[in-house]
């Protein structure tokens, strides 16, 4: 057994006790969605109590009044220079969408690793691009509620987000970034749905998460899996791992021939989309 295969074991076997106990240990870049998580989601917390936590992390705090002030959610133009007033423009499950951004943006840029650096980075473009889509696609088609498909996008790769920041503690990860590769691609379906649980998402998120689910549905799109699934085949952002794993998916309009739909049907409603999700990216990107 050489080195890569004695981590790996170790890896495997430390991630599948924590799914067996139902408690994942999360990286600190994640405690700050979470921490957002549990005051949006009791009761008894106040919007002060919200704000205080936002301002208290520069990066969301500037995406959060960004987001804010894009026409699509400010149409009239009202400058937005208060993160207190930008978190009751875009919501609450806007700002969770935001929070994952920003704990994933930093997830890619801690890590010690070059390989596992750019890997990660690759995904969260993919995931932000996705869940742009799904903002737009979603305003347009009335097929789901546009913050619930924000939020529905940037969780499309969370296990293998995951598990990019958990490996840190296995240097030989990195050495074999290809065979790291194959390792997430029998866990990440597991561990990703043991995120979701433990952030406690609705069960309409997690239906539409279930890759095993296909776009079956009729056109135009009609709820939020089919939202997800086209968006994540419109995305101009490849996932790294597919690349990784010889694997080069059909992406654009014209592999929508797929799930029997017409390309020159798609076309035309990503066209009007196409603004609203450029606006929605810069946002979150910016």
């Amino acid at each position: 057994m050489d080195a890569f295969e004695l981590q790996a074991k170790a890896f495997v076997e430390r991630i599948e006790t924590e799914l067996d106990a139902r408690k994942l240990n999360f990286p600190v870049s994640m405690e700050l969605s979470l921490r957002v998580k549990r005051l949006a989601d009791d009761p008894d917390s106040s919007l002060d109590q919200i704000v205080t936590v936002v301002q208290a992390e520069p990066v969301l705090a500037a995406k959060t009044i960004r987001m804010a002030n894009t026409v699509a959610l400010n149409p009239y133009g009202a400058v937005i220079d208060s993160v207190g007033m930008a978190i009751r423009r875009i919501g609450l499950s806007a700002l969770r969408s935001l929070a994952l951004a920003v704990a994933a943006e930093q997830m890619a840029g801690d890590h010690r690793s070059p390989n596992m650096r750019m890997l990660a980075y690759g995904l969260w473009l993919r995931s932000v691009d996705v869940a742009s889509w799904c903002f737009a696609l979603a305003r347009r088609t009335h097929a789901a509620n546009p913050d619930t498909a924000l939020l529905a996008g940037m969780m499309t790769h969370i296990g293998q987000f995951f598990l990019i920041a958990r490996a840190a503690d296995y240097p030989e990860m990195e050495h074999s970034i290809d065979r790291f590769a194959a390792l997430v691609e029998g866990l990440h379906e597991r561990v990703g749905m043991a995120v979701l649980e433990a952030f406690d998402m609705p069960e309409s998120i997690l239906d539409s998460l279930v890759e095993e689910q296909g776009y079956v549905g009729t056109w135009p799109p009609a709820e939020l899996l089919h939202i997800v699934r086209l968006s994540a085949l419109v995305s101009e952002h490849p996932n790294p791992f597919d690349r990784m794993l010889g694997r080069n998916p059909p992406r654009g309009p014209a592999a929508s021939t797929q799930f029997g739909i017409d390309p020159a049907e798609l076309q035309p409603l990503l066209d009007d989309s196409h603004d609203e999700r450029q606006q929605i990216l810069d946002a979150v990107r910016g």
